[in-house]
């Protein structure tokens, strides 16, 4: 005789594959742009081969691709964040995305197995080119990148001296109470020893 109830075995649900983050699918193709850039590379480049000075050679290859008008010393509209009208000064990358566009790649060389020792990406002078960009695009733009961070502390601070305050309130109030607490205990107690009934 066959099984009892004649049952078919449950199959287990296919998961869908699982799809990369935002983040990680950016990496990936800003990686693959960068390999392909080194086989493009006159005279050709290899990966191990590469260093700080590639890294900004490549960064500045990315500025023909770039969106961000970066107005030149001589220009009318030099410092102005939002000038009134055309100039042909040239479209260069923004320094936001040259910065986090290095951490992607810093990251992605290190998963390829570089050590943090030898990577390009994490050069001294790729850093100080980054912070050049930087600082004149902010000349240039007339937009103080370290505002947002002044501001940034500033509410860090305020949430701190507001948590502290919070704090101290609930201890007084924490005082308070078990002030109010102990003296109603004791008015019981005295009440109780009264109310209670005589022994004689």
């Amino acid at each position: 005789m066959g099984a009892a109830g004649g049952e078919a075995p449950a199959v287990a649900p296919q998961r869908p594959a699982q799809q990369l983050s935002r983040y990680e699918s950016q990496k990936r193709r800003d990686w693959n742009t960068f390999l392909q850039y080194l086989r493009n590379h006159r005279p050709p480049l290899t990966l191990a081969r590469c260093s700080g000075a590639h890294v900004i050679e490549f960064l500045r290859y990315l500025d023909q691709f770039g969106k961000t008008k970066v107005h030149a010393a001589g220009c009318a509209y030099y410092g102005q964040p939002a000038p009134p009208g055309p100039c042909p000064c040239p479209l260069r990358q923004a320094w936001g995305s040259l910065d986090a566009l290095i951490g992607r790649l810093r990251a992605a060389y290190e998963e390829s197995g570089g050590t943090p020792e030898s990577n390009p990406f994490a050069a001294r002078a790729v850093r100080i080119y980054l912070r050049e960009v930087r600082d004149s695009q902010a000349k240039a733009r007339g937009i103080p990148y370290e505002k947002k961070k002044r501001k940034r502390a500033q509410q860090a601070a305020a949430e701190s001296s507001t948590s502290s305050s919070a704090a101290a309130g609930g201890s007084g109030s924490g005082s308070g109470r078990a002030a109010a607490a102990a003296g109603a205990a004791s008015a019981a107690q005295a009440g109780g020893s009264s109310a209670a009934p005589s022994t004689t």
